[in-house]
């Protein structure tokens, strides 16, 4: 006994070493960030912001890396697949939890990825085209019940977040609006500024300038506070209040995830960089403006806030029989 447990020992730190010398070699050649989505998105604009910073602590390279298709599937496919070294990263939103209950994906999220940081809280705006006429979600609402059917909103896609969070306020208010999908939510934006569609759900970041401007009328954030830059816009849980019992209609988050198999040691101190990155002054003010919250949850945190929002997502997915395009 003595013995098998010095042959223990001796194997836990033999182990132990590897992990702090994998560590230690970390980076030992460029990085790439992979966006499983078009460039001049909210998820692009960050990382490019993220690792304007990080090549200054890592003296690497960092190369963001736009692979869309399939609502983000093959972009994380590709990291997936890539060495579990931490020099091949995904970046990526809840809709990557949402995506394996709409369609097969060549990957599992659960046994392929490891859940790396959530490194900004992220916030949906509920918008009306002017020509509606209304002004308020109470506006919304009314017009709904009393004109059934006049009202349509637009998505980047059946089973997109865009998608399904409209779906969530038509179950809390009980109101049917139209849904008529784009492919990708830019032309979802510019169907809603002809006045081709009457409502969207969008992140923050592409309705704070055109509610600004007057182009749309912010309604509604996500969320149980109103955005610094739209202070008089209503949170969604305060608007209804059943929703927030769900845990549906809170923030979102964007982060970073590597290959299952990235020693724990590496995806530690990714984890810890892309931390401080965010909280520094220049990144975390610009993301602010952007109405994100720069967040820091590590592994395991965000590990937890992954597989509870995979299992959410997923009732209501199928609660009311969603389906991928």
């Amino acid at each position: 006994m003595a013995r098998m447990a010095q042959l223990v020992f001796v194997s836990l730190m033999l182990a132990a070493g590897v992990m702090t010398a994998a560590a230690a070699d970390f980076p030992s050649k460029p990085v790439r960030l992979i966006v499983p989505y078009p460039p001049g998105g909210a998820l692009d604009i960050e990382a490019r912001l993220m690792a304007a910073k990080l090549r200054d602590t890592w003296r690497q390279p960092i190369i963001v890396e736009n692979r869309p298709g399939a609502s983000g599937a093959l972009g994380v496919d590709f990291v997936a697949k890539s060495a579990p070294d931490g020099h091949t990263l995904v970046l990526n939103a809840l809709q990557m939890v949402m995506t394996p209950h709409l369609q097969r994906t060549p990957f599992d999220l659960a046994r392929d990825l490891v859940s790396v940081v959530k490194f900004a809280e992220v916030y949906y705006v509920m918008a009306v085209s002017p020509k509606t006429g209304v002004s308020s979600i109470g506006e919304l609402v009314e017009l709904a019940k009393k004109e059934p059917g006049r009202l349509n909103y637009g998505s980047g896609g059946n089973g997109g977040a865009l998608h399904l969070y409209v779906e969530l306020v038509k179950r809390a208010a009980n109101i049917n609006l139209t849904h008529i999908p784009y492919k990708g939510n830019a032309l979802a934006m510019q169907a809603l500024l002809a006045g081709d569609v009457d409502v969207i759900f969008d992140v923050s970041i592409a309705i704070i300038p055109l509610a600004k401007s007057g182009k749309v009328r912010a309604l509604m954030v996500t969320g149980a506070k109103p955005l610094e830059n739209l202070p008089n816009v209503p949170p969604l849980d305060s608007v209804f209040p059943a929703l927030s019992s769900t845990g549906l209609s809170s923030e979102s988050w964007h982060g970073v995830f590597a290959p299952s198999a990235t020693p724990k040691a590496v995806v530690d101190q990714i984890a810890a960089d892309v931390r401080a990155a965010v909280m520094s002054p220049e990144v975390s003010g610009r993301f602010r403006e952007m109405g994100l919250d720069p967040a820091g949850d590590g592994p395991e945190q965000f590990g937890a806030i992954v597989r509870r929002d995979y299992e959410r997502w997923g009732q209501l997915i199928r609660d009311n029989n969603i389906r991928s395009d």
